[in-house]
């Protein structure tokens, strides 16, 4: 009996999905589709970073065609990659990533992170070809390529960092030779998620079809400084509520944020009372994705919820202080604030000037972008 062992639904312990569907066996198969070369993708850190680093998926595909795509990243990152038609296999670190990287041999391995850990499995990993970053021997983290090495120097230098005028999607489409192709960020939510979202929105009391602005408050535990002023939300939330160049009606405004936003949230909804909807900062990581997708326009700090907004197509208000506003890709629709203050883009996470960089953003500022944008 003819097994099609090189093909792309070939399960091994089990029927393929064509079969299950349609009762075929390989000999003659219309639905053969044989893997021609093998790539690994190295990116377990963080969400945000991990969702961004998909730009690099249409120019891989683009240039390997008929390749299998498998990506490394850490449990918690793996729902991002659910319904993507671009990777083929999501392998969850730890989990089975050792056994994988022992077993599977790949014509082409990919890490973009500098990270020792990152670095180590690249290093580990069977491949014919190796772009990014490996760990050599000595416990030394070296570039592969030489397209990797500006930005390798910009991890370690913070000068260097803050003169680049680089976005990232245009650097690592660089390190992997793929200048010049489509470099969309890529998230897919599925019906059943936009229809929970659907009902969600009509379950708190808003009106489907008129426009929603999301607030997304915080920006994780490592960057205090990369979060915006609750005052400057308190002030930017009277503004779109009570000026007559929003339009005939205001807009509905969704407070959003992760676990550690919950008290910040809570605090602004009961200074602005029922100008806004607190969604909660419980939600799953799916569950936010259809929030956010919900919105018509983010305003956020440097956080994984601007590269969600980003690959769901929404318009996005962006704040920068001590990371850099030239390193991320809005794709024309969106508008990035940082201060005037000359130590923007410091890298620092602590910081003992005052006013900081992100007090110096003005909600009229915000407001002016949000009418433009709209």
């Amino acid at each position: 009996m003819i097994v099609h062992f090189d093909c792309r639904h070939f399960r091994g312990d089990r029927p393929c999905a064509p079969h299950k569907t349609e009762g075929v066996h390989c000999d003659g198969c219309p639905f053969y589709d044989p893997i021609r070369f093998r790539i690994l993708v190295v990116k377990l850190d963080a969400v945000g970073d991990v969702l961004r680093t998909t730009c690099i998926l249409p120019g891989l595909r683009a240039t390997h065609p008929g390749a299998r795509i498998d990506w490394i990243t850490r449990e918690d990152a793996v729902p991002l990659f659910h319904g993507n038609p671009l990777v083929d296999r999501t392998i969850p670190f730890p989990g089975s990533a050792w056994s994988d990287l022992m077993a599977i041999e790949y014509d082409l391995v990919i890490n973009l992170d500098t990270s020792p850990e990152s670095a180590r499995i690249g290093a580990l990993a069977r491949a014919g070809k190796r772009i990014g970053y490996g760990f050599d021997p000595l416990g030394h983290i070296y570039p592969w390529n030489k397209e990797a090495v500006a930005w390798f120097e910009m991890g370690l230098f913070d000068d260097l960092k803050m003169r680049n005028r680089k976005t990232y999607q245009q650097i690592v489409s660089e390190i992997c030779g793929l200048e010049g192709q489509d470099c969309s960020i890529h998230l897919y939510l599925s019906e059943t998620e936009k229809k929970w979202a659907r009902a969600w929105l009509v379950q708190k009391g808003l009106v489907p079809g008129k426009r929603v602005i999301g607030l997304n408050t915080g920006a994780g535990k490592r960057w205090e400084h990369k979060k915006w002023t609750e005052e400057g939300f308190v002030e930017l939330i009277r503004l779109l509520r009570s000026s007559p160049e929003t339009g005939a009606s205001p807009p509905q405004i969704l407070l959003l944020g992760g676990p550690e936003e919950g008290d910040r949230n809570r605090r602004l909804a009961n200074r602005v009372g029922e100008y806004v909807v607190d969604a909660g900062t419980g939600h799953g990581l799916r569950e936010f994705f259809s929030l956010v997708d919900l919105c018509d326009l983010l305003v956020t700090g440097d956080t994984m919820a601007l590269h969600v907004a980003v690959a769901l197509g929404k318009k996005v208000v962006a704040f920068f202080g001590p990371t850099s506003a030239a390193e991320i890709e809005l794709y024309g629709r969106g508008r990035k604030f940082s201060s005037a203050a000359p130590c923007v883009g410091c890298y620092r996470t602590n910081c003992d000037v005052r006013p900081t960089c992100m007090e110096r953003i003005s909600a009229m500022e915000a407001f002016r972008a949000i009418q433009e944008l709209l």
